[in-house]
């Protein structure tokens, strides 16, 4: 009653890569210094299940060996010593009993197996989903999101599938190999040396291939992310792809790494190819060897007859394992690779945390910024790696009660990255940034949140209602709190004019309403969330003319009485505001009123002299 060999199962999935953009080597197979802490922590809530389990896969164990047994009983008893049909009857309505028994068990043991397996599966989403959650932007912004969708669909669905096909005949062929070892040990320790001995060119095999095929999934595992990764790619820009009649040359490029990710796929095909055979082999040899010895052994009244024919038995039982867990082996190796990918993830730590003795912000104060420095894929918390790109070095800024504040400068010379800095969606290598004389480091980060609001230049919303877009500005928030939201920003007529009203769905992305209309539900949603700062791409630079001026007056609404930063890609907004700074050059160039910037005849009359068409001081 051996455990039926599962059919080989390769997966899909892809690399991790680090925080700071840059892809590091492939994880490898699953080091358990590594992954045991945290797997074991994962089935904790699961450990009365898995009690059960083992108790009753013992107990299917028992049923499997008590048949050779019995066979080797009604042999010896019932044929050799005391010509006794009767125990021979016996022994085989006892071998039907466990063989019945054997059934039910195993199908209760793999009900129990396979369902843990679901339930660990689903909270491991669950985790990962959430980890992802609480990185910081920068996380984002280096990381491939092909590559974080490969962890949580093409990783997960690989241990789904060996959950489903592979984990109950594993753990039953690893119980199986190791209590026939035991009882054959038991049984004629002389027989057990030849078996063992037999063995060694199994051994020997499958240490060949762990180390072969290891190298080889993780490469497998690596290429297929980088397809994932240039499918998404290609699908999110097939509007320029198909703008530009680039669809022979997009299709060219993919060709190519999937012909890189085949040839990695049939390197694992190849080394199954030459292992498994082996195993069979060394099978139908190892039996050959058994069966010569114990004749021998036989003859010499060393053992007996039924232990042979036990024996003979056992090593089928014993074979069969092996087969099962060398069909499994692929299965095996590309869920370990998996699950190291996943593990790997999930140890990366977010930089951005709260303290655990956090401080409170008031309701409303002075945004200061002090010796600030930055730089892109740094080392840590000190000086920038090697290889890191300062952006920003030794800024100081102060931002009044009210004001509002305009960013300009070239493109790439920070003005974006400083805005993101206030709102501590980045944190700064040195230098801190403060809210009310309170460090934003030293504050909770959805308190942060709720002070300090950062609107992308394009609205993004979810699947869902008008309304409940809206409603995502505050945790918890009433669809009553989120129709004043609307009418604060003076969006009544605007949501009464659609379709459904506010029930109106909004479809992927937003993309059943227009830029503009998009950008409005945006700031409906700030609006519920009250905050005392708003930094802000410029709201209106991408707006279609006929939804611009209803957005110009909800942004008025919005940011009266408020703190507003603009990173400004028209200078009409630095026109409008208290105060320009000219960030280039990693700091402020230049820092003053629009009038007073223009009349200096510097970087920013200059760049008004180019926007407006005429010389620095013409009307």
């Amino acid at each position: 009653m051996p455990p039926r060999p599962s059919a080989p199962t390769r997966s899909r999935g892809g690399r991790a890569r680090r925080q700071d953009g840059t892809a590091p080597a492939h994880p490898g197979p699953p080091r358990p210094q590594r992954m045991l802490r945290p797997l074991i922590s994962s089935l904790r809530p699961y450990r009365r299940r898995l009690a059960v389990a083992v108790t009753v896969l013992l107990a299917a164990l028992g049923a499997t060996l008590a048949g050779p047994a019995l066979v080797g009983y009604a042999i010896n008893d019932g044929l050799v010593h005391h010509h006794s049909v009767r125990t021979v009857d016996i022994a085989g309505a006892a071998y039907v009993g466990v063989s019945l028994a054997y059934f039910f068990l195993t199908r209760w043991q793999t009900l129990l197996v396979s369902g843990t397996g679901e339930a660990y599966l689903n909270g491991l989403r669950k985790q990962v989903f959430s980890h992802l959650l609480t990185q910081p932007l920068a996380f984002f912004e280096s990381e491939s999101s092909g590559q974080l969708l490969s962890r949580m669909t093409a990783d997960i669905d690989v241990l789904e599938s060996l959950v489903q096909s592979g984990l109950s005949s594993f753990v039953t062929s690893i119980g199986l190999f190791v209590s026939v070892m035991v009882v054959l040990a038991v049984m004629s320790p002389l027989l057990w040396l030849v078996v063992v001995v037999s063995l060694v060119p199994a051994v020997l095999a499958a240490a060949r291939y762990r180390t072969r095929s290891t190298r080889a999934y993780g490469r497998v595992r690596e290429l297929i992310g980088d397809a994932l990764a240039a499918l998404d790619e290609n699908l999110a820009g097939v509007r320029v792809v198909q703008a530009f009649r680039q669809e022979k040359a997009t299709i060219e490029r993919f060709k190519a790494v999937n012909a890189t990710q085949l040839e990695g796929e049939l390197d694992t095909v190849r080394l199954a190819s030459r292992f498994f055979p082996k195993v069979e082999w060394s099978g139908v040899m190892s039996t050959v060897v058994v069966l010569v010895a114990g004749a021998l052994m036989v003859r010499a009244q060393i053992v007996s007859v039924g232990t042979v024919a036990a024996f003979v038995l056992y090593l089928a039982n014993l074979f069969n394992a092996i087969t099962s867990l060398s069909s499994l082996f692929d299965l095996l190796q590309s869920s370990g690779a998996a699950l190291a990918t996943v593990y790997a993830l999930l140890e990366v730590e977010p930089t951005m945390t709260s303290p655990s003795r956090p401080r409170s912000l008031p309701g409303s104060g002075v945004l200061e910024l002090d010796g600030v420095h930055f730089a892109y894929h740094a080392a840590g918390d000190g000086d920038p790696g090697q290889g890191a790109r300062l952006v920003l070095e030794g800024v100081d800024l102060r931002v009044e009660v009210g004001e509002r504040l305009a960013l300009v400068g070239p493109t790439g010379g920070g003005k974006s990255t400083l805005a993101k800095l206030a709102g501590r969606l980045y944190d700064p290598i040195s230098g801190s940034v403060r809210f009310g004389g309170v460090d934003l480091r030293e504050a909770l980060v959805a308190h942060v949140r709720e002070r300090i609001v950062v609107l992308p230049q394009e609205g993004f919303l979810f699947r869902g209602t008008v309304l409940d877009n809206v409603a995502l500005g505050r945790p918890g928030a009433t669809a009553q709190e989120a129709r004043r939201a609307l009418s604060q920003v003076g969006l009544d007529d605007w949501v009464a004019g659609l379709p459904h009203g506010e029930d109106t769905d909004v479809g992927e992305r937003g993309a059943h309403l227009s830029a503009g209309e998009r950008q409005l539900v945006s700031l409906a949603r700030a609006a519920l969330t009250d905050p005392a700062v708003i930094i802000m791409d410029e709201a209106t630079s991408s707006i279609d003319p006929g939804t611009e001026r209803r957005t110009e007056r909800a942004l008025a609404r919005l940011i009266e009485g408020r703190t507003v930063i603009v990173v400004a890609h028209r200078l009409d907004a630095a026109e409008k505001a208290d105060r320009v700074a000219v960030v280039r050059d990693r700091g402020l160039a230049e820092l003053g009123t629009h009038d007073e910037l223009v009349d200096a005849g510097g970087h920013y009359a200059r760049l008004y002299q180019a926007w407006t068409g005429h010389p620095s001081g013409e009307d």
